[in-house]
């Protein structure tokens, strides 16, 4: 695989049941640019090694005045500069394909990891720890898998010096090789500690992403109640923990670099110290011995690569663990599909809660708890988690559909929807069935405020759909993403749709105009919506109240609000002690309900209505909107 050839086709399925394990998968899918790395390096790395065999022929010919020694030798080491010169070029062309390819297949599968699990990801890995493993990690994974390929050849050149010195010269040559094992090995037992703190430093910078991201997130609301400099302290605090631990990291692979010196050194000075004895008692030549010493000065270099190999995989083990975290975990289906790609339709039903939304109607689902409408909202999407099985779209468990199948039969918007930057009209270009006009949906969800706004704050757009839409929407209001997300969810026109709190952000007269267009729009399919809101649940063809994560009542809005307390409770979010103020309100063993205002919500003034006088509300609410 070359750099111009990327991305893979297909990235493969990796080993992820543990970081080396994971890194040792890279590197046999790599074999080919490996192996092409490894016959580059060992060209580069012999042709430095034999120089001074070169120098020490030349030195011994010049003193046995051997014209023809002298010019083989000039000839030779003609020759290995050549090598040195090419293997150079190719080997580092080879290592930073091996490098860039590495990392592209890691964020190849985490892309398709991320696109697989969807907003599930996020619920089980923090978000800044994804972003740090598919920005930081990759590249440190990517640098092993490139290094193993080139401190093989070092290793290799070394045992062929070593082998080569003592046929050359015995006395000398075991010096050599009692001595190398001996640099290479020592700073094992400081790898440990090395790679503790390492781990740590990693950790801690992890954390602090975490919290930038965060923090960037969240900016407009910690600037509206002044939190900015507190999460600015926190996150300072962060970085000085990751600043200390990586000098603490930092100091221990300066000992291994310092030791890694010191130790050569010791041995060229006990090679020189015993070859000026052995010359002196005329056992070797000068050549000899200037061919021995040249030889372990130049094998610093390909020592080096010992402590780089220490170095990378100290830094990348604990990368593809967090990496392999991430690519292990599964979406709690079969992804495959043990069923036919065919959309089924009919109800959607819940096992777990005995939720039933009705096909081709529009359910309203309310739940005081939101962890658990959350999950609930999750399963209706082919997502089961550990608390419940999978839901039912026409009697077919949505876990046996095909991913592709299951997306395109249930669609769920979360309480939180993310815009990406780009234009509107890029934005609302998604996979739909086509029976939607783009026009019908913004219509229904009553973005028309919306559009006339982006049209006034985007320059050199004439068209609404050009207009530009920044990170994650942070230009506009809370309802208008709201808005625009929902918009997108109508195009794509889904044989149901689960609409988690949809209006929270919206005011009460946008909420009853965007209830009455989804409703109208959504005519023959079936829709789920999440919310507690009496304009949205008054305008449900069927409601469902959940309690304690079972069904607890099924009616209409009114009907609930006369026959079930603990549903007007939550509707009109009346708590104990003021439904214990107001005992006579309504009649026995039901709990009063709270006045509501103009929107539909409760009044925070004193006193409380009777059930005809929340029922009159509404209708007056309803007749106005």
């Amino acid at each position: 695989m070359q750099i111009q050839d990327l991305p893979y086709p297909d990235p493969g399925v990796p080993d992820a049941r543990s970081g080396p394990r994971f890194l040792w998968w890279l590197f046999r899918n790599q074999l080919g640019g490996q192996l092409k790395s490894l016959a580059w390096g060992l060209l580069h790395f012999a042709s430095v090694s034999a120089l001074p065999f070169c120098v020490g022929l030349a030195i011994q010919a010049v003193v046995d005045r051997s014209g023809s020694r002298l010019a083989l030798a000039g000839g030779v080491m003609v020759l290995c500069c050549v090598g040195n010169a090419l293997g150079d070029t190719f080997l580092h062309r080879a290592a930073v394909t091996n490098w860039i390819t590495a990392a592209a297949r890691v964020q190849q599968l985490l892309a398709r990891k991320t696109a697989l699990l969807g907003s599930a990801l996020t619920r089980r890995v923090a978000a800044g720890e994804v972003v740090a493993v598919s920005t930081g990690d990759v590249e440190k994974i990517g640098w092993f898998v490139e290094a193993v390929s080139r401190f093989t050849a070092a290793a290799l050149t070394i045992v062929l010096v070593c082998v080569a010195l003592v046929v050359y010269q015995p006395a000398l040559g075991v010096v050599v090789i009692v001595g190398l094992p001996v640099l290479a090995l020592a700073v094992l037992p400081l790898l440990p500690r090395a790679t503790r703190r390492a781990d740590v430093q990693r950790d801690k910078a992890g954390r602090a992403t975490e919290l930038a991201s965060d923090t960037v997130a969240g900016l407009r609301v910690l600037r509206g109640i002044g939190g900015e400099e507190l999460f600015l302290d926190r996150y300072r605090s962060a970085s000085q923990e990751v600043r200390h631990a990586a000098v603490r990291s930092a100091r221990m692979w300066s000992l291994i670099s310092a030791i890694q010196v010191l130790l050569p050194g010791l041995l060229l000075i006990a090679v020189v110290w015993h070859g000026v004895h052995l010359a002196r008692q005329g056992r070797i030549g000068v050549g000899e011995l200037v061919t021995v010493y040249s030889s372990v000065m130049i094998l610093t270099y390909p020592l080096r690569h010992f402590e780089e190999i220490a170095m990378a995989y100290s830094f990348s083990r604990p990368s593809a663990k967090r990496a392999a975290r991430v690519l292990a975990l599964e979406r709690a289906t079969d992804t495959g599909g043990s069923r036919a790609a065919e959309i089924p339709t009919g109800d959607l039903y819940d096992p777990t809660t005995g939720l039933l939304a009705p096909a081709g109607g529009l359910t309203a689902v309310v739940c005081g708890d939101p962890d658990a409408a959350g999950l609930l909202a999750e399963r209706l999407g082919g997502h089961p988690s550990e608390q419940g099985a999978s839901a039912l779209l026409g009697g077919v468990p949505l876990d046996e559909l095909p991913l592709k199948s299951a997306r395109t039969a249930v669609l769920v918007q979360d309480k939180d929807p993310v815009l990406l930057s780009g234009t509107l009209r890029e934005l609302l270009d998604v996979p739909a069935s086509g029976a939607v006009a783009t026009e019908d949906a913004l219509a229904a969800a009553q973005c028309g405020d919306v559009l006339a706004a982006l049209a006034q704050g985007s320059l050199g757009a004439d068209d609404p759909m050009d207009a530009r839409i920044t990170e994650r929407g942070r230009s506009l209001s809370g309802g208008q993403r709201q808005r625009l997300a929902l918009a997108r969810s109508l195009i794509t026109d889904p044989e149901a749709l689960v609409l988690d709190e949809p209006t929270s952000a919206v005011d009460s007269h946008t909420e009853a105009r965007i209830a009455e267009g989804v409703r109208a729009l959504r005519a023959g399919r079936t829709t789920v919506v999440f919310t507690s809101s009496p304009l949205m649940l008054d305008r449900a063809d069927r409601i469902v109240f959940l309690h304690d994560g079972e069904v607890a009542a099924v009616g209409a809005h009114r009907e609930l609000l006369h026959a079930e307390p603990r549903y007007r409770a939550v509707v009109t979010r009346e708590t104990d002690k003021e439904a214990a103020a107001h005992p006579d309100a309504v009649p026995a063993g039901r709990k009063p309900a709270r006045p509501l205002n103009d929107d539909g919500r409760v009044d925070d003034r004193d006193g409380a209505l009777s059930d005809d006088d929340v029922l009159h509300r509404l209708e007056e609410i309803e007749e106005t909107a």
